[in-house]
């Protein structure tokens, strides 16, 4: 027998620490290669870290919410030194992600004769209810996050089980991205998140200690550690603005031929299986813009010389989603090259990762132009902060009826206002005007995507 020390992969992210999150195991467990043992947090993706040995778990060396720097031992295992698979190394490939919504595991631990995949557990396994609803525990809690009935849902999977398209196609929401209520307030008025437990309480938050004896009430602030997505966040956005001069345009539009189309589109038997919602319009709307303007899907880059302008002649798309994690930005690569139901199962799968916070890093890099739907939130416009890496963000605020002069007469219409940033240093503002037109044009006449 023989202790074996596993120490904090790079996870193929460039990053160089990384949260952990949760322990997925305990000391005597016993694990194969690649079972799942914790679930970690970078600045860019929730991934799952695969054990790179088969034996019995020993000690956990890192607390959960603590943040360590890649090289740093965080578990021990006991092994066979006969069946050892040794320290491996990582591979930086992820699997492709399960139906039930996994996150990204690594895989490719060990000299290649381990097992190249892991154990179900018997947790993972589908269960059936008392109602004979068979359905994964993932897929159950995306119902209930999405207040859908299983017993109301009828099952494509083999062997009659409930799959996320299944539920996804039941959820009554009608945006892409959910509004969360916001909650009432409490009888606590204040509390402070604990810091994290590699540095002294208070210490890590620039904050004095406390008295021991002094109640949650007496604290007047509470203080949140910018960590993960958030410091991710931060630190791109002060680039940006600070980097790129932006420049906002909007325009208001009639966008009732486009909620025609939508409820059409829903209506249709083609589309049976997959949300659609203005935003899948909106999409399609950038796409062709883009081709038009192809200065809006470029970027700036720096070089030894100076600069250039390096113009993308496809679009990843990029859709800027407000997750339990932070905000993220997905993209959808190749979007040009997608039909328009296509595009939807795009927009749908996109939505779905990114609300079970599982999006992968590799889903996050190379966008090349995003859309943020602004709508959702009852906002009507707004000046967005463009992606780092790109040169131009189109802002959708909310599609709402309002008065519209149509042939010299007031009618009803639906409304909405259309607003893009871009970087002054690539586009001009002819372009970046022309550009808005465009995508205004598409959504006030859906008929131009024909052709």
């Amino acid at each position: 027998m023989s202790t074996q020390n596993f120490t904090l992969p790079d996870v193929g992210e460039g990053l160089t620490e990384a949260e952990i999150v949760a322990w997925k195991v305990a000391p005597g467990d016993t694990v194969a290669i690649n079972d799942v043992i914790c679930e970690i947090e970078t600045a860019k993706s929730l991934v799952e870290l695969p054990s790179p040995h088969a034996g019995v778990v020993g000690e956990l060396l890192v607390a959960e919410g603590t943040t360590v720097e890649v090289g740093s031992p965080i578990i021990t295992f006991v092994t066979d030194a006969r069946d050892d698979a040794g320290p491996g190394v990582i591979a930086t490939a992820e699997a492709p992600a399960p139906e039930e919504g996994g996150g990204s595991v690594l895989v490719g631990y060990g000299s290649g004769t381990g097992a190249t995949s892991r154990r179900k557990r018997p947790a993972e396994r589908p269960v059936r209810s008392s109602v004979g609803v068979i359905a994964k525990p993932p897929i159950r809690k995306l119902a209930k996050d999405l207040g859908v009935d299983l017993t109301t849902v009828t099952p494509t999977g083999a062997d009659g089980e409930v799959t996320r398209d299944d539920v996804v196609t039941h959820a009554s929401q009608a945006s892409v991205f959910r509004n969360i209520e916001t909650p009432e307030w409490g009888e606590v008025r204040e509390e402070t998140v604990p810091a994290p437990q590699s540095a002294p309480a208070g210490l890590a938050r620039g904050l004095s200690p406390a008295p021991a004896s002094a109640p949650a009430s007496d604290d007047r602030t509470e203080s949140i550690p910018v960590k993960g997505v958030r410091k991710a966040t931060s630190s791109a956005m002060v680039q940006s603005a600070y980097s790129a001069p932006h420049v906002t345009v909007w325009k208001e539009i009639d966008a009732s031929r486009t909620m025609e189309l939508v409820k059409r589109l829903k209506a249709s038997p083609d589309y049976a299986d997959i949300r659609v919602s203005p935003l899948l319009i909106m999409a399609r709307a950038v796409i062709w813009a883009a081709r038009r303007t192809p200065m809006v899907n470029a970027a700036w880059i720096e070089t030894e010389g100076g600069a250039e302008i390096s113009v993308r002649h496809y679009v990843n798309l990029g859709i800027a989603a407000a997750t339990p994690r932070g905000l993220l930005v997905p993209n959808i690569k190749d979007a040009q090259d997608l039909s328009m139901k296509d595009l939807a199962r795009a927009l749908n799968r996109l939505t779905l990762t990114a609300r079970e916070g599982k999006t992968s890093p590799a889903d996050q890099q190379g966008g090349t132009i995003t859309i943020t739907n602004i709508g959702v939130f009852g906002m009507d416009a707004g000046t967005p902060i463009i992606n780092p890496g790109e040169a131009g963000i189109v802002a959708m605020g909310t599609i709402s009826q309002k008065p519209w002069v149509v042939d010299g007469e007031v009618r009803p219409r639906w409304v909405t206002t259309v607003a893009g940033s871009f970087d002054h240093r690539v586009i001009d503002g002819d372009g970046m005007s022309r550009f808005i037109a465009d995508v205004a044009s598409v959504l006030e006449e859906p008929a131009l995507l024909v052709e």
